[in-house]
C-alpha cells in the first residue's frame, strides 16, 4: 500500500514538473547562445541599419566633366532613385573644384549635398577619373514577426519573444534617415532667439479681444 501510494505521488511530482517546465518557456526569446528571458521593458529584437555604396566612376580632369559625363551622372542619380537620406560622396585624385560643383548642382536637384567624406576602403582612383559613390541605409527588424510562443504567459515574468515588434518594425519602416537610428542629427550649436520668442512675442502684444468693444446683438428676432 505504501509502495503504490509512493508510486502515485512520484508520478504526480513528475507530471507538475513537466507542466511547470512548459510554461516557463513561455515569453522566452532565442539568442544566439539559447533562450532569452526578457525581463525588461525593452524588446529583444531592434532595428538593423545596412548600408550599400554604388560607384560610377567617371572620366573627369582639372577643368570638370564633359557634357555626356555629365548626362551620365544625371542619369545614374535618376536610375538610383537619389533620395533623402543617401549620402553622395567623390573620390577624385585631382581634387577638381569644378568636378565637384558639377556633382554637386546634380545632387542639389534632388535636394542633397555632397558630403566632404570619402570611404576609407573605397580604393584608389586612376589618374583622370574620378568616382561618385552614393551610400544608401536602409532598416529592418529580423525575426519579425515572432509567433513561436502561442502564450504569453510566463511564469518568469518575461515579455514575449513578438514584444516590441510591431512599434520597432514601423519606425524602421517609416524612418526618413535610417541612419538617425544609429546616430541622430547633430545641430550647429546655435540658437535663433528670433524664431523661439516670435510666438511668446505674438501673444503678448495681442490686444485683448474686450478692447474693440462688445458687438451689439439684437434681444428680440423674426419680424
Amino acid at each position: 500500500m505504501t509502495s503504490a501510494r509512493t508510486s502515485r505521488l512520484r508520478a504526480a511530482l513528475t507530471t507538475l514538473a513537466l507542466t511547470t517546465g512548459l510554461a516557463a518557456c513561455a515569453g522566452t526569446g532565442m539568442g544566439s547562445s539559447g533562450p532569452i528571458d526578457n525581463r525588461s521593458l525593452y524588446s529583444v529584437k531592434q532595428p538593423v541599419v545596412e548600408r550599400t555604396s554604388m560607384t560610377l566612376e567617371v572620366a573627369s580632369g582639372y577643368g570638370g566633366l564633359n557634357a555626356a559625363e555629365r548626362q551620365r551622372v544625371d542619369d545614374w542619380f535618376d536610375a538610383m532613385n537619389l533620395r533623402f537620406g543617401d549620402q553622395v560622396m567623390i573620390n577624385d585624385p585631382a581634387m577638381s573644384p569644378a568636378t565637384r560643383e558639377t556633382v554637386a548642382q546634380l545632387a542639389g536637384r534632388r535636394g542633397l549635398l555632397v558630403s566632404n567624406n570619402v570611404p576609407v576602403a573605397d580604393g584608389s582612383v586612376a589618374p583622370g577619373r574620378a568616382r561618385i559613390i552614393v551610400t544608401r541605409a536602409t532598416a529592418s527588424v529580423p525575426g519579425c514577426p515572432d509567433w513561436s510562443h502561442k502564450s504569453d504567459f510566463s511564469l518568469a515574468n518575461a515579455a514575449s519573444p513578438n514584444f516590441g515588434c510591431g512599434v520597432n518594425s514601423n519606425l524602421a519602416a517609416m524612418v526618413a534617415n535610417p541612419q538617425d537610428l544609429v546616430e541622430g542629427q547633430q545641430g550647429t550649436g546655435e540658437t535663433v532667439i528670433l524664431t523661439s520668442t516670435k510666438a511668446i512675442d505674438t501673444y503678448r502684444e495681442q490686444p485683448p479681444t474686450g478692447t474693440r468693444g462688445l458687438n451689439a446683438s439684437p434681444t428680440t428676432g423674426g419680424n
